[in-house]
């Protein structure tokens, strides 16, 4: 099942979303217009601009005022994913080549530069400032977020607690937001917004969680990238953590781990893959998203019954089982 199947009810204001997505990037240079247009070929889920949508449900919902949410949030994302390749040196991502690998490093982080200029563009023309402030706020985390994962990269002895706190900044943050500012926009009350934030949050961490798990567990066709990606990239998981404190495991995978770092990029991961599929790693990772999960559906227990609570019931599970 795809994710926008949950929803047929909203298909038509999600196509709207797509199309002003497009026009969105409308830029006379060339090369700029063909490189945005790359980005936003290769697709995505648009959970965060469906996230905007819903929590707009909750409030007095108008599709236009929400636009100027939905479509700046889903360019941010992007914009991350195009700065995230050249940091991780992806050639690809879902399926397709990455904009560094198509063209190179600087026209992918110009690229990136111009999609968050033009998503800032976009969200100015609402003059709540609250909507301003989180967003701010969101994008100072989500800077600090990618720092951090650099400075961790093949760190083995990074606590759990850090990698929570990486991946809360990375992802679980703009979901968050996402869910939040679609309330916000749409007049809500504050405490309707407050357990949309929470609710979004929580699917964010386990959406995240899940991602490092198929990294491991998916295969090449189903994750559009070689599994073990990850590991190759320096990017310790929180399966791979987990595993690691089995004393029957660590130094075995240790090594595995340094011999991976020393290939810089080319190694051959599914040996490290093996020992962390065999250990308990790939359970307490898979536990520890069901809470996040149950944490975002108590959330949602508060708010009034109606489809758009229903949809996002929906995605929660989604995000729980997928396999994409």
């Amino acid at each position: 099942m795809k994710i926008l199947d949950i929803f047929g009810t909203l298909k038509k204001d999600i196509d709207y979303v797509e199309q002003r997505l497009y026009s969105s990037i409308d830029v006379d240079q060339k090369l700029l217009s063909e490189t945005s247009l790359h980005l936003l070929k290769a697709g995505g889920k648009r959970l965060r601009p469906v996230f905007v949508l819903l929590g707009g449900k909750f409030g007095h919902y108008d599709l236009e005022r929400l636009l100027h949410v939905a479509v700046p949030l889903e360019l941010i994302h992007s914009a991350s994913l195009v700065h995230d390749d050249v940091i991780d040196d992806a050639s690809t991502r879902r399926g397709k080549a990455t904009v560094k690998s198509k063209w190179d490093n600087k026209i992918a982080m110009y690229t990136g530069d111009y999609i968050y200029a033009k998503a800032l563009t976009l969200v100015s023309k609402l003059e709540n400032p609250m909507i301003h402030r989180i967003l701010s706020k969101a994008l100072v985390q989500m800077s600090i977020g990618e720092m951090e994962q650099i400075r961790d990269f093949f760190n083995t002895d990074q606590s759990i607690r850090n990698y929570l706190l990486r991946i809360r900044r990375k992802t679980a943050l703009l979901i968050a937001v996402s869910c939040q500012l679609g309330a916000v926009a749409a007049e809500a009350p504050l405490e309707i917004s407050r357990l949309l934030y929470r609710y979004g949050y929580n699917v964010g961490m386990a959406f995240q969680i899940r991602d490092d798990l198929l990294d491991l567990k998916g295969t090449e066709k189903q994750l559009g990238k070689p599994p073990g990606s990850d590991m190759r990239q320096g990017n310790i998981t929180l399966p791979v953590l987990y595993a690691l404190q089995d004393p029957a495991l660590r130094e075995e995978l240790l090594q595995e781990l340094a011999n991976i770092h020393a290939k810089d990029g080319s190694a051959d991961t599914s040996r490290a893959i093996q020992m962390i599929l065999g250990s308990d790693g790939i359970q307490k990772a898979e536990q520890l998203a069901d809470r996040y999960i149950e944490k975002a559906l108590a959330a949602l227990h508060h708010l009034k019954d109606n489809k758009a609570k229903k949809h996002l019931q929906e995605i929660a599970y989604f995000v729980n089982r997928r396999a994409y």
